[in-house]
């Protein structure tokens, strides 16, 4: 049953940036971006009324299950957050990007990268 309030639109596709191949030990740059308005819940529409907080509050990136980085986020982070990180990596395998958005949303993404 709805209680009438406005459901939030779904996440956005993310934009990730991994290298497909990377020496084992070598430093590699990866990146993630998401598209999201971050409604902190201190702004008000053209009404006057409160726009309700809305915003990515956690991002995780893991390889082969294992804690690459992770970040809180809060309110005052702008729009569409990116994230800049490096690794090394000694062996091949899987790294997985997760947003976390207020109420529960989630969006991930994979890429593979083959480490020689």
């Amino acid at each position: 049953m709805s209680d009438g309030a406005a459901l939030p639109p779904p996440l956005a596709q993310p934009r990730v940036k991994v290298p497909e191949q990377a020496s084992a030990g070598e430093l590699i740059t990866l990146k993630s971006l998401l598209r999201h308005r971050m409604d902190s819940g201190n702004r008000i529409d053209g009404s006057g009324h409160p726009i309700p907080r809305l915003i990515i509050n956690r991002f995780i990136a893991t390889f082969d299950d294992e804690l690459l980085f992770s970040a809180i986020v809060e309110p005052s982070t702008a729009e569409n957050p990116f994230f800049e990180f490096t690794a090394r990596l000694t062996r091949s395998g899987t790294v997985r990007f997760l947003w976390i958005e207020d109420g529960g949303a989630t969006v991930s993404i994979e890429r593979t990268i083959t480490v020689t």
